[in-house]
């Protein structure tokens, strides 16, 4: 029986990918473990692998196409002794195989084994891993089944996994939002609807004696009422890509569910300067004359943290609602911007680098990362992130907390100041550090000790190398 290639969920918040380009063409013989094809997702271009073996007998979406949904059909393979070309024909009338049995025909790579941000759970990871197409329940817009029942004298509204979701996210309450899928199920876009004021059934009024309900949350305007504010070719309109999707949705629930605290200390960094300056100048040079190494100040702020978070352990935490995880290793990711967003990447036990192999580190890391050849692993999980924004003169700023971390530490660009010292004016090179925490995992009291550690590690370089 035809088996079809289903677009796969590389990564647990995939939802969409672009099927970049086939390697291989109709009519091709395939083995397993034979890479057919490169996927881009939010984050990387991912190689596609095979996983039966057979002829590819027909492409149901060519090399290029933007936004293919997840588990959608992409090709057709023809197992051995049926028909390619009666297998291409059906195919390309049906749209791929038969539904009755989909079968995952390919598979990610290692490297592509797992998603972005937080370690994605078990089932996340087996859903990435071997197949590559199992389904996602959780993030797909199925639109079956009754539309309410009557459970202890109430009624319940039905709605998509995804429009669920959706619903959460943008404090939309499912009970008041018209459904448009059968049997009157909520799906996805009710709740895009709902966002714009659309498809909102009136408030039920309070039973006599019952406590009044939480008035709703002030909905976003619809997109048709930001243009409509703009003359008609005043402007251009730039579509999202999923990589901007994601970083969209990833804020918004981070300011939303994390209670941020911040914290701002002023280190003063002189020490730093002339440390780092003998570093580079003691690296060995190869035949051409470049150096082994050339350290950045970002490279001792990223020890620096990680040595902080051994020294307060009970800040390497992370948040969960039935309780704390305290991470045994300092594992600090660092936000690098690409073309059309930014990416993490995580310096594991960074605490136990020197600041040569750190530097070396994220040099391949942001290399890699703006090609988007970085593996998942690589920008997976970590207990904490450092954003340095000095490079663009920025002197003072907080970041936003990357879930499922607890702690984020935004870096400032360094200026020469007067200060006074013994009694008397002189000059100091100081930069600007500040701790954003989530108050629920680091308190006020803990993220003092934390960002403490943090200025003495900055300001005492000696002490990240003995």
């Amino acid at each position: 029986m035809p088996i079809n290639i289903l677009m796969p969920a590389l990564s647990p918040t995939m939802e969409k990918g672009n099927l970049a380009k086939w390697l291989k063409k109709e009519g091709d013989k395939v083995r397993s473990g034979d890479v057919i094809a490169e996927i881009e997702t939010d984050k990387a271009t991912m190689e596609y692998e095979a996983v039966d073996e057979g002829t590819i007998a027909k492409i149901l979406v060519p090399a290029g196409t933007a936004d293919v949904a997840v588990n959608a059909p992409i090709a057709v393979l023809a197992v051995e002794g049926e028909v390619v070309t009666q297998v291409a024909a059906a195919g390309a009338s049906a749209g791929g195989a038969k539904p009755e049995a989909p079968k995952a025909e390919a598979k990610p790579t290692a490297s592509a084994a797992q998603g972005q941000g937080a370690p994605p759970p078990a089932s996340a990871q087996a859903s990435a891993g071997a197949a590559g197409t199992v389904p996602r329940a959780g993030l797909h817009d199925t639109a079956s089944g009754p539309a309410a029942h009557q459970a202890n004298g109430g009624t319940r509204q039905f709605a998509s996994p995804l429009a669920r979701r959706l619903a959460k996210e943008a404090g939309i309450d499912l009970g008041r939002v018209e459904g448009s899928g059968p049997h009157g199920r909520v799906v996805a876009r009710d709740i895009e609807a709902a966002r714009g004021g659309k498809g909102l059934k009136p408030a039920a009024a309070a039973a006599p004696g019952a406590p009044a309900a939480a008035p709703m949350p002030a909905l976003a305007p619809s997109d048709e009422a930001i243009k409509a504010l703009y003359p008609e070719g005043s402007y251009d309109f730039v579509p999202h890509d999923q990589m901007r999707r994601i970083i969209a949705q990833r804020l918004q629930v981070a300011k939303q569910t994390i209670p941020h605290f911040y914290l701002t200390v002023t280190c003063t960094i002189d020490g730093l300067l002339a440390a780092r300056e003998a570093v580079n100048a003691s690296a060995p040079k190869d035949k051409d004359g470049k150096p082994a190494w050339k350290l950045s100040v970002n490279d001792f702020v990223i020890k620096a943290l990680a040595m902080g978070l051994k020294t307060v352990p009970d800040a390497n935490v992370t948040w969960t609602e039935a309780g704390l995880l305290k991470h045994k290793s300092a594992d600090v990711a660092v936000a690098v911007a690409i073309p059309g967003g930014l990416i993490t990447p995580v310096v594991r036990n960074a605490d136990t680098k020197s600041l040569s192999v750190i530097s070396a580190e994220m040099k391949d890391f942001a290399t890699r990362a703006r090609a988007r050849r970085l593996k998942p692993e690589e920008y997976q999980g970590g207990a904490t992130a450092v954003s340095n924004l000095g490079m663009y003169g920025i002197e003072d700023f907080a970041a936003v907390i990357n879930p499922p971390h607890a702690t984020i530490l935004a870096v400032g660009a360094g200026a020469q100041v007067p200060v006074v010292k013994d009694g008397a004016i002189a000059i100091a090179t100081q930069m600007k550090i500040t701790l954003s925490t989530d108050h629920r995992a680091v308190d006020g009291a803990l993220g003092a000790e934390l960002i403490g550690a943090i200025k003495r590690f900055i300001e005492n370089p000696v002490m990240m190398v003995v």
